[in-house]
């Protein structure tokens, strides 16, 4: 499904604080940093809520980066206008990049089909919503779903709802919905069971500050990784908070990269370059100029390094054996040379 993994992405969000200028930006450092993707949210304050200004349409948590802001005006201020669309994602294909995007109602699957994207993310919080992923699922596209504070009969609905309609390539992600996230709350092990009980590939949409828990993720087999981008996380920005600056990212995709490599395959005697270095091991030398006829005890040998002669676990067998020639100090000792 991807040419890299973990295939990384860099989610914009609303970080671009709507000027169109900073999000190019944006997208010209994530492809410096290396990722694979750039990833838009599509929707608008109407598709995501009302403008009411009741308690319940209000962000109450008081450990919320966005604590006090009432849903519609929040999302008005975060949205990515869809006129940019089409130019952000033409710019990010011109610099080598995928370029796709989360729709977070029937219309914005409509309109990024006009655009011909070449798969779809599901955000966390909208993996209940089964009329849209039925939407999404009938595209036929490649599916990214982030699976958040969802239960698994709740996956497995969802998952049951894609595959109802087509066998759209589908990997779930591993995601905890706070922002940020604490890396205690990661539960990256979920990722193993996730795979394991739904047949699908796996990854992380992470949310926490720093690379740990992406580079952890890679390790324990993450297919694809979600990261928030910004360019000054002094600058502010509606996630600013956690997300990556383009010097973290770039290590972050450095981290993964080596990670990936790292895993290999199973492996047993040693890689191709260390064959040279088991010279270095032990084996028995002979300590001392020594004639024929010589019976050898532990005053004769020793077990040093290099491992030409015959390996330590020979030493009971050789000690009592009688030389057949002279032997030179520093001859490493070979059956050969013995009775």
């Amino acid at each position: 499904m991807f040419e890299n993994t973990p295939f990384i992405i860099a989610e914009l969000s609303g970080n671009h604080d709507q000027n169109l200028d900073l999000a190019k930006s944006m997208i010209e450092a994530a492809a410096e940093a290396g990722v694979d993707a750039i990833k838009l949210q599509t929707y608008t304050p109407d598709t995501m809520t009302l403008d009411v200004r009741r308690d319940e349409f209000m962000v109450s948590e008081s450990d919320s980066l966005w604590h006090g802001s009432n849903l519609y005006d929040l999302y008005a201020k975060a949205l990515t206008p869809w006129e940019w669309h089409k130019p952000l994602f033409d710019y990010a294909n011109s610099l080598g990049l995928v370029a796709f995007s989360s729709p977070f109602d029937l219309s914005a699957v409509d309109f990024l089909e006009t655009l011909n994207v070449p798969l779809y993310k599901i955000a966390s919080f909208e993996m209940t919503d089964i009329p849209l992923i039925q939407a999404v699922a009938k595209t036929g596209k490649p599916m990214i779903m982030s699976t958040g504070m969802a239960s698994f009969e709740e996956i497995e609905e969802a998952i049951t709802a894609i595959r109802a309609i087509g066998n759209n390539p589908l990997t779930l992600l591993k995601c905890t919905s706070t922002y940020p996230a604490r890396i205690e709350d990661a539960n990256l092990a979920t990722m193993a069971d996730l795979a394991q009980r739904t047949g699908c590939l796996v990854g992380l949409s992470d949310h926490t500050q720093g690379i740990g828990a992406s580079v952890a993720a890679t390790a324990l087999g993450a297919t694809v990784i979600e990261k928030h981008f910004v360019l000054d996380r002094n600058a502010g920005g509606v996630d600013a908070a956690f997300s990556m600056e383009p010097s973290e990212m770039k290590a972050l995709v450095e981290a993964c990269r080596s990670a990936k490599a790292a895993l290999g395959s199973v492996v047993y005697g040693g890689s191709d370059a260390e064959q040279m270095a088991k010279k270095y091991r032990r084996s028995i030398y002979i300590t001392q100029d020594l004639p024929s006829g010589t019976i050898l005890s532990d005053q004769h040998l020793k077990i040093i390094r290099p491992s030409l002669g015959l390996a330590p676990k020979h030493w009971p067998d050789v000690l009592g054996r009688v030389l057949l020639s002279d032997v030179q100090k520093g001859q490493p000792l070979l059956w050969d040379l013995m009775e």
